[in-house]
Order: structure tokens, then C-alpha cells, then sequence
């Protein structure tokens, strides 16, 4: 049975990537870290999103205006 390889990177090399953060961060720190970049991905998310349907107001007022 074959190893899946995600980026060219096999098993072993994932571990190895997987491990790096405990080693730097402490097994007590990892949850918080996890927590606090989840948080900064949704609110990334939830930013581009505002975004976007602002632009789609400014274009159908836009729109309005023309006609």
C-alpha cells in the first residue's frame, strides 16, 4: 500500500513538519496557538466577504445612477 504525498513531501517528512511546532511552542502553548489562528483566519474570511458585498453595492448603486 503507497503512502499518499501531499507536495511532494512523503510520511516521514510530514511528521517532521507536524513535530517542528511542539518542539518550538510546548505542548501547552499548541491549543492556544491553534485557537488564536483560527480566529485570525475567520475573521480574515469574514473581512474579504464584507468586502466583497460592499463592492457589489457600490456597483449595483452604480448601476442604478445610470439608468
Amino acid at each position: 500500500m503507497a503512502t499518499p504525498v501531499y507536495f511532494g513531501l512523503g510520511a516521514p517528512e510530514l511528521i517532521i513538519i507536524l513535530l517542528i511546532p511542539l518542539l518550538l511552542f510546548g505542548a501547552n502553548k499548541l491549543p492556544k496557538l491553534s485557537k488564536s489562528i483560527g480566529e485570525s483566519a475567520k475573521g480574515l474570511r469574514k473581512g474579504l466577504s464584507d468586502d466583497t458585498e460592499a463592492k457589489e453595492d457600490d456597483s449595483t448603486k452604480t448601476s442604478k445612477k445610470k439608468s
